[in-house]
């Protein structure tokens, strides 16, 4: 069966069941009308006209000459928490539940259900609860894309299929803020509107909608807002790793007697769209702390201290609206002796996105210190363009792994956007479903149902193909040999930044001709080809059409990586002039259409323009056109290594 994720128990049975072209399911009347009843019903009967049957909402009685389905309380004792029972036979569906959360996730199963097998049915019996009370998912939406509010939607009716019960939008300054439009305004924001409709809809998901706002580092679009600047730790940009590169002020003074009150005025704006009773604030990565404002305060009562003190207040502005605080735990981790000083109703965000991350030794720290937690992996698709998937699987599996051993509250899947978030939506959906499945039960996931189920359910593609090429393009960057933390050659050279601003993001991007073999090149954009052909042949329905465009976009890009580096190592190698001349022109014309393509397809997504997305392609244009080698290859031979974190 084409389930995920899938369930702990499913036992096969001789025979089906034919669902009727007309029918009745069965609802308790104790269930919650607006938030439950209707908005279950309403799934369970789009899933049923999608193959042809029509399926009657009947409460009351359950007595009913033409049920079908009957929905039913199941005792404590018969399920474990989030639990339901399934069983479909010759007379047709029950789907038992111990609670809310299991009747929604049976739902979500059937569906699946109708999806593969239409209207004729298996027989079958399936037991299923999740190892995870708290499933998410983290969208990115402030380093260049902000989706729509439409693309929103569709995501989230995606992800409560996939058993997702928790949803964020990680924003710095990306939220319209009415006194701050000099701030968002090139950028696209989500507007208060748009938040109360997707939690509105959220709800009637089963998926609690969380505000996210980071509040001490990561602000970098703020502080450089001149009404602003007197906020920031630092006055000024400084050097990092050697002098490669430059940290931009990102974090709040914590001794500024502005800060809070600053704090304090985006959260009386932003909280009262959410219902939910979580709000995360970040604190992560605040590199720029003790440096500036702060550094004698710093000195005097160590820096850990500092931040601790600065996490405390804002967690009673979180608690004085009513909120439960949620945060990074990046940066108390290195302080462990402070982590028993958390108060005990914050939650701690676990991360940690490569292959090897730690997550059981730093899940301990806060198991035992009582500290609530979550584990958060990542999709690895950030700064690849196609995905990392082979580290995504491993990272994701390790977090569930560890999270389940040490106790943690939740799982939170991160999809972070580094570098102008030039990846699409599309590139992450096999690692939300991969995620989805091993938060639910990591010993149950099966990788091999990845595809036919995102084929069936996303991209809507009978021929196979789309999700296929989806899972092999998130892989073409093995050809190379080559790895580097966060990122891949296949995303990081198109959108390195010119070196002379000194940017973090994809830094390396530029140097990797010098570190990879032209047969190593031209055996990944090879790979690449190949899975464009595959997408070409794909024959998505009219849902799944703007999800195969979204992804031969990006499998060009990443060609063009390839293209790139080829064309730099002729440059090095002094080869034919004219040849190399007529490469350069040929590429640029071809990122030129790229760039018109990509424009025109924006507003179909994404909120503001896409100049902070997609720079990077005039970037390469401009050095196409000048002939331009920014490192020469003794220089980039040289390896550095990567401390990014997101």
């Amino acid at each position: 069966m084409q389930l995920l994720p899938y369930p702990v128990e499913v036992r096969r049975r001789a025979g089906g069941y034919e669902l009727p072209a007309r029918s009745a399911v069965w609802f308790p009347a104790d269930l919650p009308r607006d938030t439950v009843l209707l908005p279950l019903a309403g799934r369970l009967q789009a899933a049923a006209r999608a193959v042809g049957a029509q399926w009657d909402l009947v409460t009351g009685p359950s007595r009913h000459p033409a049920l079908s389905l009957r929905l039913r309380p199941e005792a404590e004792a018969a399920l474990p928490p989030g639990g339901y029972r399934l069983e479909i036979g010759a007379r047709g569906i029950v789907l038992g539940y111990r609670e809310v959360a299991g009747l929604r996730a049976g739902v979500a199963t059937l569906r699946q259900l109708l999806r593969q097998f239409g209207r004729h049915l298996p027989a079958v019996r399936i037991r299923d609860w999740p190892d995870f009370p708290r499933r998410g998912v983290m969208l990115d939406v402030s380093r260049g894309r902000v989706p729509n509010l439409g693309t929103l939607l569709e995501l989230v009716e995606h992800l409560a299929d996939f058993k997702i019960n928790e949803f964020q939008l990680y924003t710095e300054h990306t939220f319209a803020y009415r006194n701050y439009e000099g701030v968002w305004r090139d950028w696209g924001a989500l507007s208060g509107e748009d938040i109360l409709r997707l939690d509105a809809r959220c709800r009637e998901l089963g998926i609690d909608l969380v505000p996210n706002q980071n509040s001490f580092g990561h602000l970098r679009s703020w502080l450089a807002h001149p009404s602003l600047r007197k906020l920031a730790e630092t006055p000024r940009p400084w050097p990092d790793q050697g002098g490669a590169f430059l940290r931009y002020p990102a974090t709040l003074a914590p001794t500024h007697p502005g800060t809070l009150p600053f704090l304090h005025g985006l959260y009386d704006e932003l909280l009262p769209h959410f219902t939910s009773e979580w709000f995360n604030v970040g604190c992560d990565e605040t590199w720029d702390l003790g440096r500036g404002r702060s550094k004698e305060a710093c000195a005097r009562r160590g820096k850990g201290r500092v931040y601790l003190d600065f996490l405390l207040k804002i967690h009673a502005a979180v608690q004085a609206r009513g909120r439960r605080m949620m945060f990074w735990g990046d940066i108390i981790l290195h302080y462990p002796e402070l982590v028993a000083e958390l108060p005990p109703d914050v939650t701690a965000l676990n991360w940690g996105y490569e292959a090897g991350h730690p997550f059981e030794r730093e899940a301990a720290v806060f198991a035992d210190s009582r500290v609530p937690f979550y584990v958060c992996p990542g999709t690895s698709t950030w700064m690849t363009l196609v995905g990392r998937h082979d580290n995504a699987l491993v990272n994701l599996r390790a977090a569930a792994v560890a999270g389940r051993q040490c106790g943690a509250r939740g799982y939170l899947n991160t999809d972070w956007g580094d570098g102008g978030h030039p990846q699409p939506l599309a590139v992450s959906y096999p690692m939300y479903l991969a995620g989805a499945a091993l938060s639910w039960r990591a010993d149950s996931f099966r990788e091999a149902l990845l595809a036919p189920v995102l084929n069936r359910d996303v991209y809507q593609d009978p021929t196979g193909n789309a999700a296929a090429a989806a899972l092999a393009l998130g892989r073409a960057h093995q050809h190379m040999k080559y790895a580097a933390p966060n990122v891949t050659p296949l995303g990081a050279v198109i959108a390195a930044p010119p070196p002379e601003q000194r940017e973090l993001f994809c830094r390396d991007g530029l140097k990797y001709y010098a570190r990879i073999p032209g047969p190593r090149i031209e055996a990944a954009l090879g790979e690449v080809e190949v899975q464009r052909d595959a997408l070409r042949q794909a024959r998505p329905g009219s849902g799944g059409e703007i999800w195969v465009r979204e992804l031969d976009w990006a499998a060009q890009m990443a060609a063009h990586s390839c293209r790139f580096m080829l064309w730099q190592q002729a440059l090095a190698a002094g080869k034919n002039a004219r040849g190399t001349l007529a490469m350069a022109r040929k590429n640029a014309a071809d990122l030129a259409r790229l760039d018109a393509e990509f424009t025109a397809a924006w507003p179909l997504r994404n909120l503001g323009t896409p100049a902070k997305c997609s720079a990077f392609l005039q970037w390469r244009i401009a050095d196409y056109q000048a002939g331009r080698l920014a490192f020469p290859p003794e220089v980039a031979a040289l390896e550095r290594r990567s401390t990014s974190a997101d």
